[in-house]
């Protein structure tokens, strides 16, 4: 009998898992635009998973500025969609309609780049988180943070200085910010985006984004796509048939594997090891 179970047990591990629905807005800016406007769909569709992806855009907008276009119901954002692979985007709108709008599984919060080193920018993140929540649709839906990157070390502006324009300091201050401030919300659940794009610099070389600040068109947000897949279905990322055309394969298995690693040391909460 219980070479049967022992049996039973371990054709279960070998039986797919069931295809995934699940419908995803991110509250966010740009760095939620290069998150999941690319290859997030496709690499979830060739796994057998479904995405329904809303983004609520506002270039460089922050938790405190996400609260105060929600109080004052401002239609400011671009919502883009993307249902059955296919973009759109509806300009002028108010973050109210765009939570009405489906009844998401998951919404994801984000701090604006520059302050999400941050700490003292946090204040507003536990109303917000409030709000969102009291508006969704589905009583079910879950609130996660986006964990976003540094800069990168070669970038140029004022703004840097306030992190001494100091790549790894931006990164220790986004670190202590999702170990210290987000938890006040009641947020457990991290996508760590940040994470993945350290492990990649420490294996191809700070060569991740395209202006300083935002990911590379292929590198840098095809290796946060594989770190949101992950999260977002409980798939092993590794090893997804799906990659830009113009993409080599030893890079494509790179940005999987450390999305991978990214979100087994996200689960440890084991960020230390690359300050």
């Amino acid at each position: 009998m219980r070479l049967k179970l022992l049996l039973f047990f371990s054709l279960l591990a070998f039986l797919p898992l069931q295809a995934k629905l699940i419908k995803v807005l991110a509250i966010g800016n740009s760095f939620s635009e290069d998150a999941v406007e690319h290859y997030l769909y496709q690499l979830a569709k060739a796994q057998g998973d479904s995405l329904v992806i809303g983004n609520a855009y506002i270039p460089a907008c922050t938790i405190s500025m996400h609260m105060s276009f929600l109080n004052a119901s401002v239609n400011k954002y671009a919502y883009r969609k993307i249902v059955g692979g296919e973009r759109t985007e509806e300009k002028r709108v108010n973050l109210q309609r765009i939570i009405l709008d489906e009844p998401w599984d998951i919404i994801t919060l984000q701090q604006g780049s520059l302050c999400s080193g941050l700490p003292e920018t946090y204040k507003d993140l536990p109303t917000f988180k409030r709000a969102v929540k009291l508006l969704a649709t589905n009583p079910n839906v879950q609130i996660w943070w986006h964990m976003t990157w540094s800069y990168s070390k070669s970038f140029k502006s004022d703004k840097f200085e306030v992190y001494g324009n100091d790549q790894r300091k931006m990164y220790t201050g986004i670190v202590n910010s999702v170990r210290n401030e987000v938890p006040k919300a009641h947020i457990t659940r991290i996508i760590p985006s940040g994470v993945a794009i350290r492990l990649m610099r420490l294996n191809r070389g700070d060569v991740l984004n395209r202006d300083g600040q935002h990911l590379s068109f292929t590198l840098g947000r095809y290796t946060v796509a594989c770190t949101w897949c992950e999260m977002l279905t409980g798939r092993n990322v590794d090893g997804n048939r799906y990659y830009p055309e113009n993409m080599k394969a030893e890079d494509v298995r790179l940005c999987q594997q450390e999305a991978h690693e990214a979100v087994f040391m996200q689960q440890l909460s084991q960020y230390d090891v690359l300050l």
